[in-house]
């Protein structure tokens, strides 16, 4: 094992684990230290049990049970750093995997980056199980943390596959480097899935306290312990201009010419917002909010007026998630009153303009205009309202949890040859708690599209992984929908398996007499059911909207 690695995790007092070979497939042997006693056999096999992979769990969950002294809480986190490390073990294998071309290695290379991200995710998810599960914080909430970071693990992982999509002996190897590492991340967020059931085996109990305050540092109004008084007061006031930390301009009136030249100068170890205005012009360049950029809020002067544009695309060598003129990656990422372009054309194939994987981000008023795969929605809690998305193939993609509320969505004229899908979501598990939801917004074709609608058909989306999760309520959706208002990925694929779901919807692409009879399609027609899909329960939003600034509710419109 890598020395750094490992003494990091006997730092961390919690785990130890030996590397070895079991028919090829990397083996994780962990032990732990000592703990108050709860870890039975009984335990290991319970919870193996809920797990897909059983026998990598008991491999994980076999040491605390032959430990006297550990914990019931060890069991979370076990699964958690024993997937930590498989995760670690495989990036460094994907770099030893390059074997001279320049083209794969970069696939390689980008791919040791997604698993630096879910590392981290699996190192936030361990500080938050902490060394007991059963504490004050609500269970449930705490619960809801741990399987937003999972399952943005699940979505770094499939999107290293994707990268070699055209290169099927090169996937078929990286499949097996990422083997354990994808099996234990399915069993550590069925374990999390199951927190519940778990304690109540055992006779656990949690005390029902909102864990949002402790974990998120939110104060009795809903705003964050960072958030000045002033800031607080302009957000009530429904002024979410604050005074700008930056100002870009072209014409030199700012501090900065660039964009990425404001970002860099983001104070290190910022505390509260960080404020970037970006006056009008259209900026030529690729942009980053990089992962230590965080809580960064960046507004223009209006969605048509400030827009980012760049023409990166799968056509011209650039992987997906590469591709984007502007990507999100820093937590708590708010963008107001601008526009993302990728003008790559309906021609270039995969062209991402706006790729966020920016937890607890919201975008409003602002226009995400492409072609085929215009926004990525890569990963966590994402908010988008009163703004407009356009383009063609599965111009809405990705396997974040995501609202869209109060928006244009406009199909374009597509490459010819080509269907319009509206959405592509991308849940491989059915643990994940990932999903679009589309509320209360427009669907329409452009002036360019308009006047041969009914030449071009059009799709609400297509199952992209086997649990897609798409649901579109309280919407207008007009007559470019096909009558079947869905469309297979590929053959049956996912069909049983996916969830899309229609509520309340009006227009005439709303008529449901003819949709699919797909067994994972359902028109919603409970209130209750429905309430699960909205912005409150979906995302989480009665955390975090708040502070965004972003106009928004939490429940139905009706």
């Amino acid at each position: 094992m890598n020395k750094k690695l490992k003494g990091a995790l006997l730092v961390a007092g919690i785990i130890v684990c030996t590397v070895g070979l079991v028919a090829g497939v990397i083996v994780l042997v962990c032990k732990h230290g000592a703990k108050p006693s709860h870890v039975t056999p009984k335990v290991a096999d319970f919870v193996c049990n809920l797990t897909d992979y059983k026998e990598a769990c008991k491999v994980t969950m076999t040491p605390l049970a032959q430990n006297d002294k550990a914990s019931l809480g060890e069991v979370f986190n076990a699964a958690i750093l024993a997937t930590k490390v498989a995760v670690d073990v495989a990036g460094m294998s994907l770099v030893a995997a390059k074997d001279g071309d320049v083209h794969s290695s970069q696939r390689l290379d980008e791919c040791k980056e997604l698993m630096e991200y879910a590392s981290d995710e699996l190192h936030e998810s361990s500080r938050i199980v902490g060394d007991q599960i059963y504490t004050d914080l609500g269970i449930q909430d705490k619960q809801l943390e741990l399987m937003n970071l999972l399952s943005a693990v699940v979505a770094y992982q499939e999107t290293c596959l994707d990268g070699f999509i055209n290169k099927p002996e090169l996937r078929a190897r990286v499949e097996i480097l990422l083997l354990n590492s994808t099996q234990l991340t399915s069993n550590a967020l069925s374990i999390v899935a199951s927190m519940p059931k778990i304690l109540e085996e055992f006779n656990i109990t949690t005390k029902p306290k909102f864990m949002g305050r402790k974990l998120l540092g939110v104060d009795e109004k809903g705003y964050p312990s960072w958030m000045s008084e002033d800031d607080k007061k302009l957000l009530e006031s429904g002024d979410v201009v604050l005074k700008p930390h930056a100002v870009v301009a072209k014409d030199g009136s700012g501090q900065f010419n660039t964009i990425m030249s404001a970002l860099a100068a983001y104070p290190k170890d910022n505390v509260g917002r960080y404020v970037v205005y970006v006056k009008e012009g259209i900026y030529e360049e690729y942009v980053i909010v990089a992962k230590n950029q965080v809580n960064v809020f960046m507004y223009g002067d209006g969605a048509t007026k400030t827009i980012v544009t760049g023409s990166r695309s799968n056509k011209t060598g650039w992987a997906t998630f590469k591709s984007g003129t502007f990507s999100a990656i820093g937590n708590g990422f708010i963008a107001k009153s601008m526009g993302f372009r990728n003008a790559a054309g309906p021609e270039m194939s995969q062209a991402v303009a706006l790729h966020s994987k920016s937890d607890r981000s919201a975008y409003f008023d602002v226009h995400i205009d492409g072609y085929q795969d215009a926004l990525y929605t890569h990963t966590h809690r994402q908010f988008y309202s009163t703004s407009t998305i356009s383009g063609t193939v599965d111009f809405i993609f990705g396997d974040a949890a995501v609202i869209i509320q109060n928006c244009l969505i406009i199909c374009k004229l597509p490459h010819p040859g080509q269907t319009i899908t509206i959405t592509a979501q991308g849940r491989k598990l059915a643990t994940e708690t990932t999903g679009i939801v589309i509320q209360n917004s427009h669907i329409m074709a452009d002036a360019a599209l308009f006047p041969v609608r009914s030449q071009v058909k059009s799709y609400l989306g297509r199952p992209w992984r086997m649990y897609s999760r798409t649901i579109v309520m309280e919407s207008l959706l007009d007559d470019l929908i096909q009558p079947e208002g869905w469309l297979p990925y590929q053959g049956t694929f996912a069909l049983d398996t996916c969830f899309y779901g229609e509520y309340a919807n009006a227009g005439p692409g709303a008529v449901a007499d003819m949709r699919v009879k797909w067994k994972g399609f359902k028109v919603i027609t409970d209130v209750n059911e429905a309430m699960q899909y909205t912005a409150g329960v979906f995302v989480q939003g009665n955390q975090w909207l708040k502070e965004t600034g972003a106009p928004f509710y939490l429940g139905l419109k009706g």
